[in-house]
């Protein structure tokens, strides 16, 4: 929920130790995460020490939903083409930078796609996402139970399909919002 990567290089010494399987969920990182674009695995250059990956292929890729059902293009583009990433990297590096000079608290580490953005307060993660919702940005307000109580936050998704016009536009949005209800 923050946008924190395990530490999947222990995990997987660990799993190794005790002669388990390791099982990971790679709905955030799927065709832009690592050097190569191969998720977490590749980012933290330990490919084939997972035994099962999981993915929506719908969340990095700038979708909402989908899975490993496909064609020919598309699995050629994951494999072979790794231009996305630069893009995913740009548009992640400009939203987080943007938000946070504006003074707001962004989760996570600094290149995960999702952007946590902490409120703390869950009546104003809620009227912050229907605020931003009215001008055109759809985020999600989350508070207890799905996030500690006190730990309210508006989680940003960025993609690939952003442009830096899009990612402006979301900016401004939170700006002016942010400080209408004095968050910022």
């Amino acid at each position: 929920m923050d946008g924190d990567i395990a530490p999947l290089t222990e995990i997987c010494d660990l799993a190794d130790k005790y002669n388990a399987i390791v099982f990971i969920d790679e709905c955030h990182a799927s065709g832009f995460f690592g050097p190569t674009g191969r998720g977490t695995e590749d980012s933290l250059g330990i490919k084939g020490r997972v035994d099962i990956i999981n993915s929506t292929l719908g969340k990095a890729l700038g979708g909402s939903m989908g899975g490993y059902t496909t064609g020919k293009l598309v699995l050629d583009l994951l494999m072979n083409d790794s231009s996305f990433i630069g893009s995913l990297k740009t548009n992640v590096q400009r939203f987080r930078s943007k938000m946070t000079e504006l003074g707001f608290n962004v989760l996570g580490d600094i290149t995960h796609p999702i952007c946590p953005v902490l409120l703390g307060d869950a009546r104003l993660a809620s009227e912050m996402a229907d605020a931003l919702l009215k001008k055109g940005i759809y985020v999600i307000g989350f508070s207890y139970p799905v996030v500690p109580t006190g730990k309210a936050r508006i989680r940003v998704q960025i993609s690939a399909a952003h442009t830096s016009e899009h990612i402006d536009t979301a900016v401004s949005a939170f700006e002016e919002v942010g400080k209408k209800l004095g968050v910022i």
